[in-house]
Order: C-alpha cells, then structure tokens, then sequence
C-alpha cells in the first residue's frame, strides 16, 4: 500500500479535492468512491502507521465532504464507509455471542526454566530437535475477537467467558486502526475471525485522564482498565472520545474457496494482516530458532518495556509453524503450542509519607501506608496496606522513609523494604494505637495472632462495614444500596444497624440528591426481596469470623431454625463439615452474644427467613459423601457452577484442605491450597475437565 507511486497518486488526489473544497466547490457524486479510498488511505497513515501526510483539520474537510454527498445520496451509503464508525444510538444491553473458536487462556511461565520444560514437551511430542519459534509482546489491554465475511467486519466481540462474549460491534467501529473492511477475497478467504487486544497507550491515557480530571472527575486507575472499560461503555460516541487502538496477533479460524493456503506460519499471517491494513505486531515480533534464542530475546525486550508506547507484561512464544501447532493441539484450558513469558513486577521508589489506621467489619485495626503517589506499572499507586504491627517491625518501615514497592504480579502494590541507608535522622517511627481509632475502645491481640482488635461491637467502623458486608452481592444482594449508599445513610443517621435496613425512612431519603421515585422504587423492591434469601446467605451477611459461603452453607444445612445455634456448644459445632476448632469458637462466641440474638429476633419480626426452607438432603448421587473443594481460575465453568455441579450428585464441599477433602479441583493460579494438598497423601488433586469427567462418570 505505501509504495511511492501509490502515496504519490493518494497525495494529488487529496490535494486536487482540498483545492476544491478550498474554493468552495462541491465534489462530484461520481468521486464518492475515490474519496472514500482518500480518507482509509489517510486513516491508515495515521492509526496505523503513525505516520500522516495531510493535517487533522485537512482530513476533517474530506470528511465533511464525504458526508454531504452521502446526505444527499443515503442510498449510496456502504458498511465500510468512513462516515460509519460513530453510532447514532445508545447500547442499551449487550448481547452474548458465541465464538467460532474458543478464546482459550494461555500457559504462564515467569523464568528461563519454566520455558525450557515447555520447549522440552513440544520435541518430545514433534519428534523434533529444534522448534521455530515466533515472539511478540502480551499487550496489556482488553481482548477482542473480530469476524469478516465477504470482506466485511460484520461482528466484534468480548472475550467473555472464553467460549462467548458480548456483541460490542457498534463500539469496535469507534476505534480506527480496526478496518470496516479488509480484501481478504482476494486470497480466498470468506469468512475469517481474529483475536487481538484494544490497548490505550500511555499518551492517550495520560491526556485523558487529564481531560478528566479538568472537568473535576475522577482519572481512571492505568490503561488496562480505561481499554477494558471503554469496550462496554453504553454510548460509543464515547467510545470514540478515549483514542483507542488495537493490535490483531491471530488468526483463530478462516473459510476459503479453492485457492491455495494465505500462510501456513504464524508470523505470515502477521505479515497478511498487517499487508490488509490491520495493526499486526509484525514490527515487533521476532522469528528465532530455538528456545536460548527465546529466552535471550525475552530478557532483552524486558528491558526496553518502558521505552514502548503501550503497556506490556510480558511476551507470548508461538510454535510458528500451523502444521505443527495443530499437531501439538491444546487442552481444555490452553493451547500446547503457545506460552505467556510474564515480566518481573513493576518496582519503584517513593516516600513512606504517613499511616492510617482502618477499622474492618470484625474490629481487625489495619494500617495502610501513605505514600507520595508514583507510578508502578502503569497505575498510580498512593496507599498501601501493611497488615499489622508485625509486618511494620519485619519491614522495618519508618514514616519518612524511602520504600520499595512494587505490584506483585503486576497487580497488586505492596512494600519490598525500605531503605534505611537513605535515611537523614528526620524518620519518625510508626507507633501502633493502643486505642480504637474510632471508638477509642482498648485494642485487644489475641493470643497466637498478629492483629490488633477493637472488641467493641457498637464500634461505629465495624456497625458500617457489617452493614456494607450484610448488603453485597454475595450475601443478602440488595442492589442499589451499595457500600456508598450505606455510608452516606449512616452518617446522616437514617442508617444504625442491620435492622435498620428494614426501617429506612424513605421519605427523608426521597429529599436527597440523586433519589428520584425510580430510585426509591428500586430500593425498596430490593430489600424486600432480600427477605426471601435462603438461610446461607443470611448467615454470610452476619459477617461471623471465618464463616465464608461455604461455611455458611454448611451452617445452613445443619439446622432446623437459624436460632438453634444458641442452644449449641463448641463441641457439638465441631462436629459438622468444615468447622474447625477456631471456626466453632467463633460460631459459638456470635451466638452467645445477647445482642446478636436481639438483633436475629428483631430480624425475624421484620420478615427475615431464619427458618431453614431450602434444607438439603441429598440421599443419592455419584458423589455421595465424598469432598471438594476448588481453588484457582477455572477455563470451563464459574466457580459456584462447579461447586454446584458437584452438590448436584451428592457431594460436599468444605472450606479449607483438610484430612477431611477428598478432592481438590485445580484451576489455573492454583496457590497455597495446592502445596498443602500435595502434603496429605488421601487428597486426590484432579484437574478441571478430570471432574468434570467423574461428574460424567
């Protein structure tokens, strides 16, 4: 496309319109077409070469000039035009949409041993003494999936669950470096799907966050999200507004006629896409043989992440050969083919400026570090929590400090260590309150923990955070109410406990800003409905210590009525499945408590299930008796529907590894629950599609 003779050609003929347009003249109908090739011509200049021959306020007058002719014509209007890749209307939903591939995750390796053990399998299973390999970088941003038939774009897509995602079309056509139409004809392709990623570089984030933050909104928190974010947003002319881009990097399913094979390598159809005018990384990738080649040029890219205009976390190692790549195939979570290298974490240095004091929902009193806002890995990171006393004295952390911090894999922020050498004598050592920060209340340790705790239940910190906890969405699930709604109705004192909730003066809260009839409507239908939430949910939403769902559930199945658990001792609480010692402790502390039992009366009265209407009584089923428990990301189903499919023919499932569990279903990131288990020689440790197939069973 950018040859001499074609630029040249393009050149005059923009030229040659701009001069009539100059001169007020209209452009013919008859050139429609012609200007249509000058403006994608342009486009791709600009979004994808980065490169552009003509001003912004050039191009616009071209543009404008398109859209007369189109206005007077209508008839004349094509899919690929131009003029239509801003949406008129507002996405009111997004509709869920299968892919013709499934988007699968890839393995991670964080070192050169990880990725010698995968070049390793790939001979083993190729029969092959060296594999060429194909490297480009992992793009930091949100994942999409395009399909073109007949040339056109016709469908853009989330990743979604991997399997589906949300139809995001309308928004996909607000980002300029996605052609609306590409000549895939011509190499016989009919239909074809691509996967790439939609990134917002560090410039573009930067000036946008700066655009917001004039306007006196909140900036967004690092590229990544504002990507991800932008691709859902309801309006795509807002879309328009955050500059994105998008790199294509493969090619995941194409159906031709009877030509010959586009590519039959991976880094060809880098080079085919970025030939059709799409942003392949064909720049950055790299064709090497060999796994020490890969490794040398993984450590030497790391080093210049910073130097790029977008946001990296690592590189992504490709067998290059498809005719190989099908041979080596995938499991049901990942291809065997391609391998995610993930970089270090992001570190920087900065100024340990103070320490706040946090009171949680259980009374546990955190300290979260001040810190002179920096920039780790693309996000601006300005607090830190510090955990507890112990870990201020292990950090050997002084307020004044320099620090290291970093995001531990690149997610979240925590303090390496400080730098004690680079101190000037002006350091103040942190000194833990010997009083709730809120209440004033004497802190109290327990004996073999490492928190302080405030034990004063009327704590007003505590009473806000039980209340915020009670109402999301994993335990009563009042929507609408929200951890803000809950804050601001506490501190204007329409709000003072639980009970409460069921109290609110809607009146009062109609006078508010922001609460319209609708809003109260919505409210009100809410909390309702929250009446009717099986035991185990209002279990959870008690915020007992150490009850999670499961617990919850546990809890709920055991009893007859919610209150029974006053009249129960530690031991009796034992023996019931996945209450430990501390667990029972806790159960039987909370139900102890006068107060509580006021209180779960109280709730009772106001319409609350305390009777246990969903009891489960499974006498059958594959799974009789036997225990699970599930830990790390699972590629085939969501972790309740796993949880539930196992319920469903008879087993249960627990909390923690034990001598109790019986299996432990492994996800991807699987983590300290998997070292413990490979302890206990009873444990079966399966993966995903291994219980899916004892389900089968």
């Amino acid at each position: 496309m950018d040859n001499n003779k074609v630029i040249q050609s393009f050149q005059q003929d923009s030229d040659r319109f701009l001069e009539k347009l100059k001169g007020n003249e209209e452009i013919p109908v008859n050139k429609m077409d012609l200007l249509k090739k000058i403006l994608r011509f342009h486009e791709h200049r600009y979004y994808i070469l980065n490169n552009p021959l003509i001003s912004d306020s050039e191009y616009d007058q071209l543009y404008n000039a398109l859209k007369k002719i189109e206005s007077a014509h209508p008839e004349l209007i094509t899919p690929d035009s131009p003029t239509q890749r801003v949406g008129s209307s507002i996405n009111k939903s997004f509709e869920t949409v299968q892919h013709l591939v499934p988007m699968l995750s890839l393995e991670n390796s964080y070192n050169a041993d990880d990725l010698i053990d995968w070049d390793r399998k790939a001979k083993e299973q190729s029969k092959l003494p060296v594999i060429e390999y194909c490297i480009e970088p992992k793009f930091d941003g949100a994942s999409i999936s395009l399909i073109y038939e007949n040339d056109l774009l016709v469908r853009g897509t989330t990743r979604g669950d991997g399997v589906a995602g949300e139809d995001i079309t309308n928004n996909i056509k607000q980002i300029r470096s996605i052609p609306l139409s590409a000549p895939f004809s011509k190499y016989g392709i009919q239909q074809i799907e691509i996967r790439g990623e939609i990134v917002m570089t560090k410039a573009s984030f930067t000036k946008y966050n700066e655009s917001l933050i004039a306007q006196g909104l909140s900036p967004l928190a690092n590229p990544r999200n504002a990507a991800s974010g932008s691709l859902r947003m309801k309006d795509p002319k807002e879309v328009a507004k955050r500059n994105l881009e998008a790199f294509l990097y493969h090619v995941s399913f194409y159906h031709k006629g009877d030509n010959d094979e586009p590519f039959t390598t991976h880094s060809n159809s880098l080079n085919l896409l970025w030939e059709l005018g799409f942003r392949s990384p064909q720049k950055e990738k790299q064709v090497v043989q060999g796994i020490e080649e890969v490794i040398k040029h993984v450590h030497d890219f790391e080093l210049m992440r910073d130097t790029l205009p977008y946001e990296i976390d690592g590189m992504v190692v490709k067998v290059n050969d498809f005719a190989l790549q099908d041979k080596l195939g995938m499991t049901t979570h990942h291809p065997r083919w391609a391998i995610a290298f993930k970089f270090k974490a992001r570190q920087a240095t900065t100024k340990l400026l103070g320490v706040e004091f946090q009171v949680g929902r259980t009374g546990a009193v955190t300290p979260v570090a001040k810190l002179s806002p920096v920039q780790v890995g693309g996000v601006t990171v300005s607090s830190i929590s510090v955990h507890n006393e112990e870990y201020i004295r292990e950090k050997d952390l002084q307020i004044g400090d320099t620090v290291l911090i970093e995001r531990a894999g690149d997610v979240i922020p925590q303090i390496v260590k400080s730098q004690p050498e680079l101190r000037d004598g002006s350091e103040v050592a942190i000194q833990f309150p010997k009083q709730c920060p809120v209440c004033k209340s004497e802190l109290f340790k327990e004996e073999g923990e490492a928190v302080w705790r405030c034990i004063n239940i009327e704590c007003e910190a505590q009473v806000m955070e039980k209340i915020i906890h009670f109402v999301s969405k994993d335990a009563m699930d009042i929507k609408s109410m929200g951890e803000a709604n809950v804050r601001k109705f506490y501190e204007m004192g329409l709000l003072e406990d639980i009970p409460g909730i069921y109290n609110i003066n809607f009146e009062t809260v109609g006078t508010l800003e922001g609460f319209g009839k609708k809003s109260i409507d919505n409210l009100t239908a809410a909390i309702e409905a929250s009446k009717q939430q099986p035991l185990y949910r209002l279990i959870y939403g008690l915020g007992i210590r150490f009850v999670g769902e499961t617990t919850a559930k546990a809890l709920a199945n055991s009893v007859e009525h919610l209150l029974d658990f006053a009249t129960k001792t530690e031991e009796d609480l034992q023996q019931l499945d996945d209450v430990g010692v501390k667990v029972a402790k806790s159960i039987h502390h909370f139900f102890s408590s006068e107060q509580n039992i006021a209180m779960l009366k109280e709730l009772e009265t106001l319409g609350l299930q305390l009777v246990n209407t969903k009891k489960e009584t499974v006498v059958s089923g594959g799974l009789l008796n036997q225990t699970f428990l599930f830990t790390g990301t699972l590629s085939q189903l969501k972790r309740s529907e796993a949880e539930a499919l196992a319920e469903q023919h008879g087993g249960k499932i627990v909390g923690g590894v034990s001598s109790k569990l019986n299996y432990l279903v492994v996800g991807e990131d699987a983590g300290s629950k998997l070292e413990k288990a490979k302890k206990i020689n009873t444990i079966k440790i399966i993966t995903e599609n291994e219980f899916l197939e004892l389900i089968k069973e």
